[in-house]
């Protein structure tokens, strides 16, 4: 029997741990979509304390301290950062099954060398050796960076941003971690928001083009592009509402424009139509720069109203959607497909009922590049063993696995790519049992390869981006 999460943890058989300990251990990690902000690694961030590191910004932790009863004044309010943690280590006993308590262990011992269990009885000693510790040099965001053996990851941008930050990056050769922007355009799509005018003005200012009209509007949405790939982005995202995809004729999408542009009120089914037409127009972009593009769907944003007057979005009240999105993503795809212009996509579910659905999906639009429609890895309340698991297995029953481009961390911390080493874990055990029930034969060059690519080559690959 194996001990508390020790070295042959989630490893259940001797092909899973040859497959984890000689072939995916030591890979090194791209992480193709994160939510780190870029300033922070451009200023090579240092943290005061182990909360500011762990604990700001987590909505998975903030969702659980709200969960066992803890005010939320210890969670976004104003108490202290030491009152905070304390709460944390309250909580952490009771996060058993919960990706959290695996998470909480594994980023304690790779990157503090702490043995012990969190709890209120040891949260003392464990915050002032953390806090001892994180004054050091190599746990700045940098060096955190590569500690974790981290050799390229993609920030989530707006197309309004300077990109200032990437670009310092970029031109400082004492780092030499890519670090590439993502193109993030929400609100490009949502003719219909009280900020989209706002958002206008600033896409305007930024691309110095008076956007007057609709052409306008497309033409400083192409120079975006060109600038975001300027700077090394290859990867667009797109969290997408229930309704997405309606087609219409250029006229109308114009009129739409005009309307917003003279602040006059815009229908929903306006709405869907014009977020179809940009998405459409985008896709073709994102095609002939060979980028891949990425699309979320199945969340539901912002259900707690009282919360979000009180303390604002992306704050952990999103849940799981459970609306049919087969048809859109379906008319979607083939409308770029049709005219030769579907980029590379990884499409991914938040609803694990539309696991099938995806892996069904992104069989029908394959073409000559390798797995160029992927169906993602489980995303936000699914990463963790269960819903990893089942992600791969529907892929794998309908699709390639062994073109999978792997794990991502999604994530808004420095010390959160332990993460990749639990997915690993996860996927060598998978392989591991499927050899050993006789499900597949041991050649391990094959397999092994196979585990190398799921870990970092794949994505390396289907990129086209260049890491030492």
């Amino acid at each position: 029997m194996n001990g508390f999460m020790d070295e042959n943890y989630l490893l259940e058989t001797k092909t899973a741990k040859k497959l984890y300990f000689e072939y995916a251990k030591d890979m090194p990690i791209f992480d193709y979509h994160c939510h780190l902000p870029v300033q922070e690694i451009a200023d090579d961030k240092k943290f005061e304390n182990i909360t500011q590191l762990w604990l700001s910004g987590d909505h998975y932790k903030w969702r659980a301290l709200r969960a066992n009863g803890i005010s939320e004044e210890y969670i976004t309010g104003n108490k202290s950062d030491y009152e905070k943690f304390k709460k944390w280590a309250e909580t952490v006993p009771y996060t058993i099954g919960n990706p959290l308590f695996q998470w909480t262990y594994f980023e304690l011992r790779h990157y503090f060398g702490i043995q012990n269990q969190l709890t209120l009885e040891t949260a003392d000693a464990i915050w002032n050796k953390c806090n001892d510790m994180l004054q050091q040099e190599d746990f700045s965001a940098r060096n955190l960076i590569k500690r974790s053996n981290v050799k390229a990851l993609c920030t989530t941008d707006d197309p309004v941003d300077t990109l200032e930050y990437h670009k310092r990056i970029k031109a400082d050769e004492t780092f030499d971690v890519k670090v590439l922007p993502t193109f993030r355009p929400d609100m490009a799509l949502e003719v219909g928001h009280e900020k989209f005018r706002n958002w206008l003005n600033k896409l305007g200012n930024i691309t110095g083009i008076a956007i007057e009209t609709f052409e306008d509007y497309l033409a400083a949405l192409k120079r975006r592009i060109q600038d975001f790939h300027e700077v090394g982005c290859r990867l667009s995202d797109h969290g997408l509402p229930e309704h997405f995809y309606r087609e219409a004729n250029l006229a109308e999408i114009h009129n739409i424009f005009d309307k917003r542009f003279d602040k006059q009120a815009i229908s929903i089914e306006e709405q869907v139509k014009f977020r179809s037409a940009i998405l459409i127009f985008l896709g073709k972009e994102y095609a002939r720069h060979g980028w891949a593009m990425q699309i979320h769907l199945g969340a539901i944003r912002n259900t707690n109203t009282r919360m979000l007057r009180s303390i604002g979005i992306n704050t952990g009240f999103d849940t799981i959607a459970d609306y049919n999105i087969a048809d859109e993503l379906s008319l979607f795809l083939d409308a770029l497909d049709t005219v030769q212009l579907l980029p590379k996509t990884i499409l991914y579910c938040l609803n694990p009922r539309d696991n099938y659905m995806l892996a069904a999906m992104a069989g029908n639009f394959q073409s000559d590049i390798p797995g160029k429609v992927q169906f993602g890895s489980a995303w936000w309340f699914n990463d963790h063993e269960e819903g990893m698991i089942d992600q791969m297995k529907a892929l794998s029953s309908i699709g390639l696995f062994s073109r999978f481009v792997g794990m991502l961390t999604d994530s808004r911390s420095f010390i959160s790519y332990t993460r990749h080493e639990y997915f690993r874990r996860i996927v060598c055990n998978l392989v591991g049992n499927w050899v050993e029930q006789g499900s597949y034969y041991q050649d391990f060059d094959f397999l092994g390869k196979m585990i190398k690519g799921i870990c970092f080559n794949n994505i390396k690959d289907y990129l086209n981006v260049e890491v030492e």
